[in-house]
């Protein structure tokens, strides 16, 4: 099925660009010449040029990969969390929850960002309490900027490796995930 789908995708990019009088890519490249429109410089900015800290940006990578059911996305960041400077497995066992209903270990500041990046990738328009928590949590204005950017960038990401199934990791959800629900959540588990 995600070779179906990255064939769609491939195909419909070369014509696209055919379209525009741009050279096509070589069939085997039309995820590079997409990079090369900005992709990288995006995502490579939202991931290295920003003054948040690594737990704080991947924690806003996480989570709308967990929401969005992109293990592709999950596999490559949870461990990058998991070496963050502080970070735990306690930690990381609140960031697992569909729906946590407390913070755990999660510091102030990482328990702000994780409730805001869950309401930006599920509703999009954020609460007033839910923003004010990231500055009352000590997140300057600028890390309220990049938070944004990053909970906003991942969704793209997630969305896109979900909708092409990027890796065939769809059907391959963690087994972790299988097990975990969450008191008072409609969600049965995270499988479903």
């Amino acid at each position: 099925r995600g070779e179906e789908r990255w064939v769609l995708f491939s195909s419909t990019l070369r014509y696209s660009m055919l379209q525009k009088s741009q050279t096509a890519c070589p069939p085997t490249s039309e995820l590079h010449c997409l990079t090369g429109s900005g992709w990288n410089s995006f995502l490579g900015a939202i991931r290295t040029k920003n003054s948040l800290p690594a737990a704080i940006r991947e924690i806003a990578i996480c989570r709308p990969a967990l929401i969005n059911k992109a293990w592709y996305e999950w596999n490559a960041h949870a461990p990058i969390l998991l070496e963050a400077e502080g970070f735990t497995e306690a930690k990381l066992s609140v960031v697992k929850e569909l729906h946590p209903t407390s913070k755990g270990d999660l510091s102030d500041a990482e328990w702000a960002v994780l409730r805001y990046a869950d309401q930006m990738t599920r509703n999009v328009a954020v609460d007033d309490g839910t923003f004010e928590a990231l500055k009352k949590a000590g997140l300057s204005n600028q890390e309220i900027v990049e938070l944004t950017a990053t909970v906003a960038g991942y969704n793209l990401v997630s969305r896109f490796l979900v909708a092409l199934d990027v890796g065939e990791q769809n059907d391959k959800v963690p087994e972790w995930a299988t097990k975990v629900t969450n008191p008072g959540s409609t969600d049965k588990n995270i499988q479903s």
